[in-house]
């Protein structure tokens, strides 16, 4: 085994520029870092002076390329490279052509300046004046500039698919398109060459499977590229002044071009793995497509020679335009040309307008998106896999006398994910300020933008539809209004959006007299792409000051914390500050106002947040979030007043609840406007339990004692590929595989997809791991390809992506079992993810022997904290020998990554420790944490024992010893009349339902549960000292007082209550008594009314019970489940009761001898 221990991540940087050559483990955004340092270095290296300029504005696939370029600051300016963001993209393509003017100036500093702009592909659109311009006046001999464009050519995080060669090709800018990692750095110098050469501009391609990648890449010494001789024309090639607008900018191209072709030409950057003499066929693919050819190959187990030999020339295309003269010759001296290229075929056309004037005896045919019949062959409107070429592949290998037949594996129908699955889709994080901004008044429409506030689409209720390019927020509407009789719309709008160019949809929206309200979300972060700052300055101040000053109607400020624009003269005059929960009066008042207004909504976004406190930790005392499980009735309306991931449900002996996830909390406080009696707020320093410093230094030395195990060979690719939750630190797993093989001197790349990466959405990381000296090719694992599945969350495993890159025999899979709640689940009380289905999807896929699984965050809280969960699960399954590490590499990974190292270490430990020795890892857990999973009574005469036995006691503790012989009765009725079937399905859902009635929560009971003794031990035991209580209560009696605008208040006190709720917790013997003062409410009245029917209606049901109708029974008796909440939710869920009810009993009775309407209720004291 080599172990590369001088390895650092700053030699990603470092390595064959200021230090000895060798291989370094980079992404493709710090690979377009390392391009900059290398040209400044190679520019030193032959005596120049130059400066780098980079700007760009950020966005997926190059959503992560500022956060690069700040972290690599100081290597930048020691090789005078500076970083200016742009504010929009078109402006920072401008501050380009700046650049390229400073060899002209006689003022000048430096040589030249390189430039390099980046974008995404809607950011390219947006920018072509820019570009346009910048490469019409053109480039300087020692400057450059690259134009890295970053397509997403399968829609993953973007609004659409880009393509945007076409658009750079109608400009005039050449475009290279890199085949994978290894080629960004010499691709990236060849680019610059050409430009200072031609003076043009160049297009870099950056497709999301290169760019998000993360690649072993080996780095040797500076290329030199050959100067040719040219006729540069009556107007040179580079910039120049005067030149004033007219016909000889145009003629200048012609120039220009014609250079770019003999650079190409005398410096070829396309290249050829199979050369026969006279081809039969030449496979030409483009850019990554060639590593698609070359991954099919591989599997078809056809050499180099064998093409060779067969007389298959193979050419993998760099250069997109203009086409490489090699390109054309070797296609002459084809019989057969197929060109590969994913999504439009530019190449194909333009190589075929290109020879089309040849002689006919030595035209080739040329196929690529159809073959000569018109058959279409590869896709135009999709992504290139493989798996996805093969059959085309194999149908030309065979007419060139290769006998070949498609793997069996991808002969295979694909695997469809099972319909009834909850899919896991990007959410709004836990306390994000959209939870509550996009909510919009009844009756009203809203539109989205870009930014994390569109995810509102997803949220059916918010009604908020639509989409324009960014910038463009609210101006369809101008055109729209005059035709519809809809009178206004709300338009949400980001902080980013508003300072990259949202301020002029504003402006044209005031000067077209439109009704509209803005909402502009101002969250001081750019949260969709990681949270950067603002690339200025812009605070809640400018935006209203500026809006103001554009004429708008009104312009309000809604904020998480008003207090702090009391200062006078902070705002303009006209400008009302109000506190987000009045939201919905003040929109509703802004709706009625014709013309624009402007909403600005202020709360700090909450991932960003939550990146400060750790950066800046917050003072020891803190308030916290509980909820009593025993108060709380699982209605769910908290979640639907805070929309947030961070309420969970849990499954109790008493059915479904809500808790608080504190790991995940960020302290939004909305859930508390959830109209239930059961939150406590707690403020003080909460107890860890798991950083119980002897546990953990227990856990390492019975780790340090476990045999290594037996790990697999590989022969030429071993495939991990990991699914996970955004946010969860999927990708940090994947990065730390990738960094310890490649530490392990394996040829390694990582391949992450994470769209809305803090959005709770899906994320899959793609791992391949190569034998030394085996050339990985495509980074995306294919179709029953994977070796490994390490599914981290069993939602993301169950999707089409991972089911089909499984291979029953081959794919061992290692599951976390953790139940995680989707975004759907917020929004659906009753929805629930049963992993139970998908663990057996996963066996029947793999065999049984290929899968295992453990709760790894539920032992990650109880040593390290949940954010170590992966990492606990990657010690897990190396110990299962299924990475084929060793775990020298691992410990030294972990060192590298940085961030809690201790908590990773003891967290891998742990895991491997879980692999070999459960019941020592279960041995350090304190009893109490062991109940951390409610398992629910089994079926039968014994099962429904343990349900009455336990309720039974509950109700004596509610009420008395009478009250609960009471339940017992009715419940042995219901024994009694099925006693005859041995069935006891309907005297389990009575003993259930009967109890959820009969234990109401009047004040009585929400006192005892508050004032309990086990509640209040379990809150005081979980912090340090003696933690300061808040009781969020909305008592019945002050109902009317509390409502206001159809919004229902709740009231706080502090723990002085708790003397007084035992003292009303004693006097429950009052109740169903004369003397109880609680017992005239409605509320209490209907819940009394609802046990006296459910009696009458299921006596009378008895008497006609049979197996035939006993189905209709059960679900009549499983009504009061659904009886949830307090006060108007409580009401309502009690209407929708009655009308179910209605429903059954007419179903039962159609099929027996009576037909119910309802049973009549005799009134109850």
């Amino acid at each position: 085994m080599i172990l590369d221990t001088s390895y650092r991540l700053e030699s990603r940087y470092r390595r064959g520029i200021d230090e000895p050559q060798g291989k370094i483990f980079i992404s493709g955004q710090q690979a377009l870092v390392r391009m900059l340092l290398a040209q400044s270095a190679l520019d030193r290296s032959v005596g120049l002076n130059t400066a780098g300029f980079v700007s760009g504005y950020r966005g997926s696939p190059l959503g992560g390329v500022d956060k690069e370029l700040w972290a690599a600051k100081n290597l930048l300016e020691q090789a005078n490279i500076r970083f200016q963001p742009g504010i929009n993209e078109d402006l920072a393509a401008t501050t380009l052509i700046g650049t390229q003017r400073v060899e002209t100036d006689q003022m000048r500093r430096v040589d030249g300046v390189f430039g390099l702009w980046y974008g995404k592909g809607p950011g390219v659109d947006r920018s072509g004046d820019a570009l346009r311009h910048g490469n019409a006046y053109g480039s300087s001999p020692h400057g450059g500039v690259l134009v890295v464009i970053g397509d997403d050519h399968g829609c993953v995080s973007s609004s659409m698919s880009h393509q945007s060669d076409q658009a750079l090709i109608a400009w005039g800018l050449p475009v290279i398109h890199p085949i994978n990692l290894q080629d960004y750095e010499y691709c990236g110098l060849w680019g610059w060459a050409l430009s200072r050469f031609s003076g043009l501009w160049v297009g870099f391609k950056a497709i999301t499977e290169t760019v998000e990648a993360t690649a072993s890449v080996n780095v040797s010494g500076f290329p030199s590229f050959k100067q040719p001789e040219v006729d540069v024309g009556p107007d040179g090639l580079h910039w120049r002044w005067p030149d004033l607008p007219g016909m000889q900018i145009e003629r200048r191209f012609a120039y220009k071009l014609e250079a770019a072709r003999r650079f190409i030409s005398e410096n070829p950057l396309d290249k050829v793995d199979c050369a026969p003499a006279t081809p039969k066929l030449l496979i030409a693919a483009v850019g990554k497509a060639y590593l698609d050819i070359r991954g099919a190959l591989d599997e078809l187990g056809i050499t180099l020679t064998e093409l060779e030999a067969a007389g298959i020339a193979l050419f993998g295309i760099r250069v997109v335009y203009p086409l490489s003269p090699v390109l054309k010759d070797w296609a002459k001296r084809s019989e057969k040309v197929w060109i590969i290229e994913e999504k439009a075929g530019i190449v194909e056309n333009s190589l075929k307008a290109s020879i089309f004037n040849s002689i006919l005896n030595t035209r080739p045919l040329i196929i690529g998106k159809f073959d000569e019949n018109g058959i279409k062959l590869l896709p135009s409107e999709d992504e290139l896999r493989p798996s996805r070429i093969v059959n085309v592949l194999v149908k030309q290998l065979r007419a060139c006398g290769l006998s070949v037949e498609v793997p069996s594996f991808w002969s295979m129908k694909l695997i469809e994910r099972s319909l009834n699955w909850v899919k896991r889709t990007p959410y709004l994080c836990s306390g994000c300020p959209h939870n509550s901004s996009t909510v919009i008044p009844e009756g009203s429409q809203a539109r989205l933008g870009i930014g994390c506030h569109a995810l509102a689409a997803r949220i059916p209720e918010r009604a908020t539809t639509g989409s324009v390019q960014m910038g463009g927020e609210g101006v369809d509407w101008v055109g729209q209004m005059p035709f519809v009789k809809t009178e206004h719309i709300f338009q949400n709008m980001g902080d980013g959006t508003f300072f990259h160019s949202g301020y002029l949809a504003i402006r044209q929206a005031i000067a077209a007299k439109t009704n509209i309200t803005y909402k502009i979300l101002y969250n001081d972060a750019v949260a969709m792409t990681g949270g950067q700052p603002l690339d200025g300055s812009l605070n809640v101040e400018q935006v209203a000051t500026l809006v103001c000053s554009e004429g708008a109607k009104e312009v309000v400020i809604v904020a998480k914390e008003p207090e702090r624009y009391k200062a006078k003269g902070r705002l303009p005059a006209q400008v009302k500050v109000y506190h987000r929960d009045q939201l919905n009066e003040v929109q509703l008042r802004l709706r009625a106002i014709p013309g624009v207004t402007v909403l600005i909504y202020d709360q700090v976004c909450a991932a960003e947040d939550r990146r400060r406190r750790k950066r800046h930790p917050v003072p020891a005392k803190k308030t916290y979030i509980t909820i009593n499980e025993l108060v709380c009735e699982g209605c769910g309306d908290c979640q639907i007043q805070s929309n947030c991931l961070s309420v969970i449900p849990v499954d109790t002996e008493f059915g479904a609840k809500r808790a608080i996830d504190s790991e995940s909390c960020n302290t939004d406080l909305s859930c508390l406007k959830g109209f239930c009696p059961s939150f406590v707020t707690v403020t003080g320093k909460p107890r860890l339990v798991n950083m119980d410093k002897t546990k953990r230094q227990l856990i390492m030395t019975r780790a340090d004692k476990l045999p290594l195990p037996q790990l697999p060979d590989i022969n030429q690719c071993y495939e991990i590929l990991i699914t996970g939750v955004g946010g969860t630190g999927v990708v940090t797993m994947a990065a730390t595989i990738g960094l310890a093989a490649h530490l392990q001197d394996f040829s390694v790349s990582v391949l992450d997809f994470t769209g809305f990466t803090q959005k709770g959405g899906s994320v899959f990381s793609h791992i391949r791991i190569g034998a030394k000296d085996h050339i990985l090719h495509q980074h995306r694992i294919d179709r029953g390809c994977a070796n490994v599945l390490i599914a981290a969350d069993l939602t993301v495993a169950s999707e089409d992506e991972a089911l089909n890159a499984l291979l029953s025999g081959q794919t061992k899979v290692i599951a976390n079992t953790h139940e995680m709640q989707t975004g759907s689940m917020v929004r659906d009380r009753n929805l629930k993810i049963d992993t139970s289905d998908i663990e057996k999807q996963l066996i029947e896929l793999v065999g049984k022997d290929c899968y295992d699984a453990i709760n790894a965050r539920y032992f990650a809280t109880q040593f390290v904290g949940s954010i170590q969960t992966n990492i606990l699960l990657l010690g897990y399954a190396w110990q299962k020998g299924v990475i084929p590490l060793s775990l020298q590499v691992f410990q030294q990974a972990i060192n590298l990554q940085g961030g809690d190292v201790a908590a990773n270490k003891v967290a891998f430990a742990c895991g491997r420790l879980l692999a070999t020795d459960p019941a020592y890892v279960q041995s350090l857990i304190t009893s109490a944490a062991k109940s951390y999973q409610f398992v629910r009574s089994s079926g039968g005469e014994q099962g429904l024992r343990k349900i009455v036995e336990s309720r039974s006691r509950y109700l004596t503790d509610y009420q008395n010893k009478r009250y609960a012989a009471k339940y017992r009765a009715q419940v042995d009725a219901v024994v009694k009349a099925t006693a005859n079937w041995g069935d006891f399905t309907l005297a389990h859902a009575v003993a259930r339902n009967l109890f959820k009635l009969m234990a109401y929560k009047d004040e009585y009971e929400v006192a005892r549960l508050h004032s309990s003794p086990q509640f209040l031990n379990s809150l005081t035991e979980s912090y340090i000292g003696r933690p300061k209580l808040n009781f969020h209560l909305a008592p019945p009696f002050l109902g009317k007082w509390l409502e206001k605008n159809g919004y229902h208040r709740k009231i706080t006190v502090s723990g002085w209550i708790i003397p007084f709720f035992r003292g009303l917790a004693a006097l429950r013997c009052l109740r169903h008594t004369f003397f109880d003062i609680f017992a005239w409410s409605h509320e209490r009245r209907e819940e009394r009314r609802l046990i006296a029917k459910y009696k009458d209606t299921l006596n009378d049901l008895l008497s006609k019970v049979s197996p035939d109708n006993l189905s209709l029974i059960v679900q009549w008796a499983e009504i009061p489940e659904n009886i949830r909440g307090y006060g108007h939710i409580k009401e309502r869920s009690i209407a929708a009761a009655y009308k179910r009810q209605d429903e059954l009993l007419n179903q039962i009775a159609n099929g027996g001898a009576t037909i119910y309407s309802a049973i009549p209720i005799k009134e109850v004291n």
